[in-house]
């Protein structure tokens, strides 16, 4: 492992992993950690090269982070954890599945897409004009070549298959605002496509986490516990 995680933990109980978006780190989880620490042993992460993770000499991709949380999961010793991810996060948190499906009780992707063309063009044009332009200033400047990493992220990653869904045993919580970036018919593709999957909208953004967290973190308890 070329790495070490920066995480915060707290609680008690069964593991559950809290893992955040592009560009973010572990803070986006504020509303949580404290919510669900009451009832579960919190792991929230900040992912390779963000936050205080180093970004490390391997892959900047979504498959490589899902070989670090396995890695992570190793070095303490959790055989099985509750996943919960965000946006890159819920897409890190869904490879992992797949690739691993014995290491995952319960899975939560919010915001989560299979592929670029899941997201509303709206949004997803000024991504990739951006990632070009970085692409271009990523050899005589370090910001830019930090700001492709990102932006690649979210115009070559994660691409997986629909069909590959159905190699995810855990049962799962498909959750996005109404107005999400992810279009709603792509959502409801990756719900569809899971074997043991349920879908909840909340009214808002991408953000619903952040910006409704009682409902969210309402949402998230009750699926867990049932």
């Amino acid at each position: 492992m070329d790495i070490e995680h920066f995480y915060v933990e707290q609680g008690q109980g069964e593991p559950l992993i809290l893992l955040h978006g592009n560009g973010e780190d572990c803070g986006y989880f504020k509303h949580q950690i404290e919510a669900f620490s009451s009832r579960y042993h919190v792991y929230a992460l900040d992912t390779r090269g963000h936050g205080k993770t180093p970004r490390g000499e391997r892959p900047f991709t979504i498959r490589q982070f899902a070989q670090d949380l396995l890695e992570f999961m190793e070095k303490r010793q959790i055989g099985k954890a509750h996943l919960l991810g965000f946006s890159d996060g819920g897409n890190i948190a869904m490879v992992f599945a797949v690739r691993y499906p014995d290491r995952v009780e319960k899975l939560i992707l919010n915001g989560a897409n299979l592929d670029a063309g899941g997201v509303k063009r709206t949004v997803q044009i000024p991504i990739e004009t951006g990632y070009r332009i970085a692409r271009i200033f990523a050899g005589k400047s370090g910001k830019a070549k930090r700001n492709a990493e990102l932006l690649g992220l979210m115009v070559n990653d994660p691409n997986v298959p629909a069909q590959e869904l159905s190699k995810i045993t855990a049962r799962t919580l498909v959750i996005v605002g109404t107005k999400d970036m992810v279009k709603e018919k792509h959502t409801r593709l990756i719900a569809k496509s899971l074997s043991n999957a349920e879908l909840a909208f909340i009214h808002g953004d991408h953000f619903i986490a952040a910006k409704k967290p009682e409902e969210f973190n309402r949402i998230i308890l009750d699926f867990l516990e049932k």
